[in-house]
């Protein structure tokens, strides 16, 4: 069900920072056109951090709503307080998203203890798959591949996705589970190791503005066509180094006002991209073949 190219989502805004969902529409269809396998809705690249709750469940219900069952829908649901994540997976739920996403509890750093009682707290409570996101470069707080075995056996915890970019990290995961369990990229650079070395699929920022050549990337390295994986990857590793020449959102929200697809509006703390930024990114997408 979770495999292959998944896009995280920008949430589209206008230039006053108020949602945007005529683009979000937009977004969504195009995304599904262009062999997109899942979106996630929401997440930490979809501004989860600056939308009220009431805005974050709407941009979930009516993702749901405008893709229709055609391919799943993934929430964002992460919260560095546990009972705010678990109302908003409850939510998630309700809205009928597939699968939620949710991210390790930031900032307070709990310990590897606390990361297990977070997470198999709400999967007790709510009855919907869900998929961890360890991303320590954010997060201050790195999910051991211990604790994810441990979390790997709890009813409704299905995968994890995995963001330091490190084929070990992805080894000892794998040694250390003894049950099925998804495993996601979400290093868009190394996304074609991981399928090659056992990964079921990505959940990427640059499928925002390159869906379509994700979503043959990750496809070929799913078949074994490595060299041709390889070879995406290539034509596209100067788009995923520049998507984060600013912390993301910011570029890929800026690559998308450039290719006409959003509006420029991004809410602070984020910043629109800065001006030495421009060029460079607008380069790798001509690169890319995107522009």
């Amino acid at each position: 069900m979770f495999q292959g190219s998944m896009v995280a989502l920008v949430t589209p805004m206008q230039q006053d920072g108020s949602l945007d969902w005529e683009s979000l529409a937009g977004l969504v269809e195009w995304h599904i056109e262009q062999g997109t396998q899942a979106i996630v809705a929401v997440g930490t690249t979809g501004e989860s951090a600056t939308l009220d709750m009431h805005e974050h469940v709407e941009v979930i219900r009516r993702t749901v709503d405008m893709v229709n069952k055609r391919i799943p829908v993934i929430a964002g649901t992460g919260a560095n307080s546990t009972s705010e994540a678990l109302e908003l997976t409850q939510a998630a739920k309700d809205c009928k998203a597939d699968a939620c996403l949710l991210v390790a509890p930031y900032y307070n750093k709990p310990t590897q203890e606390g990361l297990f009682l977070h997470h198999a707290y709400i999967a007790e409570r709510v009855a919907i798959p869900q998929l961890l996101y360890n991303v320590p470069g954010r997060t201050a707080v790195d999910m051991l591949p211990e604790t994810v075995a441990r979390l790997a056996r709890v009813d409704n915890i299905v995968g994890i996705k995995e963001a330091t970019g490190n084929m070990q990290r992805l080894k000892d995961i794998q040694e250390h589970l003894d049950c099925d369990f998804i495993l996601l990229s979400g290093d868009d650079a190394t996304a074609v190791d991981f399928i090659e070395l056992g990964g079921d699929g990505e959940i990427s920022v640059t499928a925002n503005v390159a869906p379509r050549l994700v979503a043959d990337m990750c496809s070929k390295a799913a078949a074994g066509e490595v060299n041709a994986a390889r070879a995406i990857n290539e034509q596209l590793m100067p788009l995923h180094r520049s998507l984060f020449l600013e912390s993301n959102p910011i570029p890929v929200k800026w690559a998308l006002f450039e290719m006409g697809m959003i509006a420029a509006g991004i809410r602070l703390p984020m910043t629109p991209l800065s001006e030495r930024f421009r060029e460079p990114l607008r380069q790798s997408m001509v690169a890319a073949g995107i522009l």
